[in-house]
């Protein structure tokens, strides 16, 4: 069984760098030359009158079109420009001829890798989309841009496609004749706006959570966008659209269409309050330099998200516009939520976190909107489209002070780290009630299990305390602090190390952290069985029905031994894989993890998706019957406890001679079967429930223990009969206990 984990743990990392090996080799293939696509064109069809190209050159990559030695235009890809992934995952690639005035002289579809034709849509439809935009200027598009209320033309059956094409082309066309100064466009950079005060200023991070969820609307933290249906009814029939304007969702026009929420939860305040601080603190682990999240939460008839993403993978509902640049989301940038924590919010029907990416393109002091593509179904197959907008500005107080250049006596100055401290020293500060709870907790545990020997003595004493403590860990540290560990914190642990480690992110929940360190402490002294058995509120919320199962004497099962033993490596298989993914893709091995339902359970309390809370009410349900079978089997965290947990340097757990061997008492009762047939038990599967230790010092119960107080009994009975023989007269009465220890002389 070794041979073999290890055999799949050595063809694991090889299937990982062959994934990631293709993964380059397919972005590397994915990338269209300009020159390349240029040479197969004359001139003239991109540009007309044009002779000759220049060079490909300058940033972002164009190449001027000439007339003799006059530049009459340009040459470019949108995706030299901008994003332009589609339906497929992969780049739509069109070609952009601009006159120097502005003006779109052509628009070709060059490379794509959109299904379109496979659900029969001809492609001449979308290259007649896309010839559309001929003859239009720039500067019409800044204006679409601006005001951001006029959809595409949707081709039923390819909106993400089309949406994708028309977003590229609109944004390349505004940014690259910026960048070459055309139709009179100034570079983005020197535009003098109102907000131009506000651009590049950093988040402060000293500011305090602590709002709720009205107070976030009211103060513009959250933004809202609130949709009637009668709203779009008045939208569909003003633009001529009587067919969608008669099929509303409701009798009622009041009710909502879409009440929608967004906001900026990368801001530490705004994060925690919307979030929770648990979330919060996953999400500032996953977020890199510079990056920026959205939460997005609606209520009503129309979902935001729809269905689509789960086919295509890109959510055709929604973007974020800010500028010229626009942000559609992915499915691995997103994650599902179960609900706001923030206080007094209602119950929303979806609640998600979005990940902008990486690079600094996104600037949170600036203002941005989120746009959305309502629709309604007029047949079968057809749809009309709407676009509404949220609008959204970062309050001022949010944001640091602009730097302003002061001359300050060198013996009064103060340095930044102290008058402001760090935010994780902050929250520790805030939250000394509870770290203290914990640590309180952690050391009456520690103080068990170090004098475990006189614990299990007693063993009334030792169930009490047993069941008091699994109950406090799912009411207080599971139920009331939401500290549950998962497998997802060693993999963002892992990966930290990778990618560059910062104590910060990890000491932003104090309860998390401690819980961390008091398990790598305990590693080396009793292994896995530390939190497992006694500090994971799922794991003990497990013990605890199965517990009420037995009083109602719902039947217990116990597997064969040969397929116990085989089941064991499921779940160092599963941390395998997801350790694996992750240093692929982090978020993605973060939705695989939900094969724990810590989240389901403990986190979300059971706001979840049907299938999820379907899941974790099966493995519950399964534990009434076999006693802590997620643990034995399924638990990727245990699997990944275990492995580091062979480093323990003792072996507290004690044993007769005898176990095993004729004994089988405390295997026939381990709550996990962790005790081998042979009666040694194994420590990677141990939960140190301490069950068999009681059983060890019990002479009533243990085989072994039940002799030797038979063979003292005898001893002692044998003894008190020589007490009714007579002491002799010349005996002292000092020496009569002496005579009654040592029995007559013979």
């Amino acid at each position: 069984m070794y041979r073999l984990f290890k055999l799949y743990a050595f063809f694991t990392l090889i299937v990982i760098a062959v994934v990631a090996a293709s993964g380059m080799l397919r972005s590397a293939q994915a990338e269209l030359e300009l020159s390349t696509v240029l040479a197969a064109l004359p001139a003239g069809e991109v540009v007309p009158g044009g002779e000759r190209y220049g060079a490909a050159a300058g940033t972002p990559l164009g190449a001027a079109v000439y007339r003799g030695d006059e530049i009459i235009g340009y040459a470019f890809l949108n995706t030299d420009v901008v994003s332009a992934t589609g339906y497929s995952g992969k780049p739509i690639h069109v070609l952009i001829g601009m006159v120097v005035d502005g003006t779109i002289a052509s628009a070709k579809l060059v490379k794509h890798s959109e299904p379109i034709v496979l659900i029969g849509i001809p492609e001449r439809k979308i290259r007649g989309f896309i010839d559309g935009y001929i003859g239009k200027n720039v500067r019409e598009f800044t204006e679409i841009a601006a005001a951001g209320d006029s959809p595409p033309d949707i081709i039923s059956g390819a909106t993400v496609t089309v949406m994708v094409i028309d977003d590229s082309i609109l944004r390349a066309s505004i940014k690259f004749a910026r960048s070459r100064a055309l139709a009179g466009l100034a570079a983005a950079a020197a535009l003098g706006d109102a907000n131009a005060s506000r651009r590049g200023r950093a988040i402060d991070s000293a500011q305090a959570a602590g709002r709720d969820w009205l107070t976030l609307v009211g103060d513009g933290s959250v933004g809202r966008l609130h949709i009637s249906v009668g709203d779009v009814s008045e939208r569909f029939a003003a633009g001529g659209q009587q067919k969608a304007a008669a099929r509303a969702e409701s009798d009622d026009p009041k009710e909502s269409f879409i009440d929608l929420y967004a906001a900026l939860v990368s801001v530490p305040a705004i994060g925690r309050d919307v979030l929770g601080d648990a979330e919060y603190v996953l999400l500032a682990a996953r977020l890199e330099d510079g990056q920026h999240a959205i939460a997005i939460s609606a209520n009503g008839h129309f979902s935001f998200k729809g269905s689509g993403y789960v086919r295509g993978g890109i959510f055709d509902r929604i973007q974020l516009v800010q500028g010229d640049e626009s942000f559609r989301f992915k499915d691995r940038q997103h994650k599902r939520l179960g609900a706001v924590a923030a206080a007094h919010a209602q119950p929303f029907k979806e609640v998600a976190l979005f990940l902008l990416p990486p690079g600094g393109a996104f600037d949170p002091a600036l203002p941005w909107r989120l746009e959305l593509l309502a629709n309604r179904a007029v047949g079968a197959l057809e749809k009309e489209f709407l676009l509404f907008e949220l609008h959204y500005l970062l309050p001022e107080y949010y944001l640091q002070a602009a730097p302003v250049a002061v001359v300050q006596d060198a013996a009064n100055a103060i340095a930044p780290e102290d008058a402001v401290p760090e935010l994780w020293r902050r929250i520790w500060q805030d939250r000394l009630v509870d770290v203290c709870v914990l640590g309180a907790a952690i050391i009456v545990l520690t103080g068990i299990f170090f004098f475990q020997n006189w614990f299990t003595r007693r063993p009334r004493l030792a169930t009490a305390v047993r069941i008091g403590f699994l109950i406090f860990t799912v009411a207080w540290i599971g139920g009331y602090m939401q500290a549950q560990l998962s497998v997802v914190n060693v993999l963002t642990f892992a990966n930290a190390f990778i990618s560059g480690f910062k104590w910060e992110y990890f000491l932003m929940d104090p309860l998390i952290f401690i819980l961390w360190v008091s398990v790598a402490t305990s590693l080396l002294f009793w292994g896995r069985g530390v939190y497992c058995g006694w500090l994971c509120p799922f794991g003990a919320l497990q013990e605890l029905l199965n517990r009420l199962a037995k009083l109602v004497r719902i039947p217990q099962y116990r597997l064969p031994w040969a397929l116990h033993e085989r089941l064991w490596p499921v779940k160092y298989l599963l941390f395998i894989g997801l350790f694996g993914i992750s240093l692929y893709s982090l978020a993605f091995a973060e939705e695989l993890a939900e094969i724990e339902p810590f989240k389901t359970v403990v986190i979300l309390r059971f706001l979840h998706d049907w299938p999820f809370i379907l899941y974790a009410g099966l493995l519950l349900a399964i534990g009434l019957f076999v006693e802590r079978f997620f643990c034995r089997y399924i638990c990727p965290l245990g699997g990944a406890l275990a492995i580091p947990g062979k480093l323990r340097i003792f072996e507290w757990l004690r044993r007769h001679k005898e176990c095993g061997s004729p004994c089988h008492r405390c295997a026939q009762e381990c709550m996990v079967q962790a005790i081998h047939p042979e009666g040694h038990i194994n420590p990677n599967e141990c939960l140190y429930c301490l069950n068999c230790q009681q059983l060890y010092y019990d002479d009533h119960q243990c085989p072994a223990m039940i002799q030797r107080r038979l063979k003292r009994e005898r001893r002692q009975a044998m003894a008190s009969k020589n007490i009714s023989v007579p002491r002799p007269a010349n005996l002292s009465a000092a020496a009569a206990p002496e005579v009654m220890l040592k029995g007559p002389s013979e």
